[in-house]
């Protein structure tokens, strides 16, 4: 009897430890020097429309007991990442709604121009760190381009792979302008390099955005993705055994 009283405590105390979270999402939005003024104002604009769209409000509000916890930030150099969202649990539409007006109402700030992609990883990863109530922590990184200053993402990536950690990325082509050979050979590189050195953990992926336009499309592909239950993310391969790792840069 005392077994069965010890088991039974034990089953409601892990019960009510996975009911206080079932997932952080930390969403890391490049604003480096190359985001101009209007990328910027189309992909906060389009993380909003994104949190919006009405299959990412059921996935994030469907079980309200144990909601989905985000944060967002922006990053650029190496020691420029900017909060604009504390950690907030989502339990119903009215939270995305007040998400949604913050995303719009938000000003760019006065930042570095450089592209630290491994230090917006680790500044990511210390927000999830904070989450260890969470079932689930994933990093959701967007980009548009390799890093230029700052830690190397594969040092990172190796200093991350211990800590149950999933990053995926949300990678932004060159504008169409430059031509359509010119767009799908960037994108391809960044891809590569993105699988090789960022995307982190079972299952993790990368989705693409044909440039700022199309930012807000993939976003809801990407938070579909991620927002799925454990079981069926982990039967997504990763993709990366077929791509050849690039140089280091």
């Amino acid at each position: 009897m005392i077994r069965a009283l010890a088991l039974a405590a034990a089953c409601l105390a892990a019960t009510g430890v996975a009911a206080q979270c079932r997932q952080a999402l930390a969403l890391g939005l490049d604003v480096s020097g190359s985001v101009d003024a209007q990328e910027y104002r189309m992909q906060l604009d389009g993380l909003a429309g994104a949190l919006a769209h009405p299959e990412v409000v059921a996935l994030t509000t469907a079980q309200p007991a144990a909601p989905v916890r985000i944060a967002i930030y922006e990053w650029s150099g190496e020691n420029d990442q900017r909060l604009l969202l504390e950690w907030r649990d989502i339990r119903n539409r009215t939270d995305l709604d007040q998400i949604t007006a913050l995303l719009r109402a938000t000003r760019r700030a006065e930042a570095d121009p450089g592209t630290a992609v491994g230090a917006a990883m680790r500044f990511g990863a210390g927000m999830l760190a904070q989450q260890g109530d969470c079932r689930k922590r994933t990093l959701n990184l967007s980009g548009d381009g390799k890093h230029n200053l700052g830690p190397h993402p594969r040092d990172v990536q190796a200093e991350l792979s211990d800590q149950g950690l999933t990053i995926n990325g949300l990678l932004i082509g060159t504008d169409p302008r430059f031509g359509q050979n010119r767009r799908y050979g960037q994108i391809g590189e960044l891809s590569a390099y993105y699988r090789a050195w960022v995307i982190l953990g079972p299952g993790a992926f990368v989705e693409i955005a044909l440039g700022f336009e199309e930012y807000e499309r993939a976003m809801v592909r990407k938070l579909r993705r991620e927002l799925e239950a454990p079981a069926m993310s982990a039967i997504r391969p990763a993709h990366r055994l077929a791509l050849r790792r690039p140089a280091p840069q």
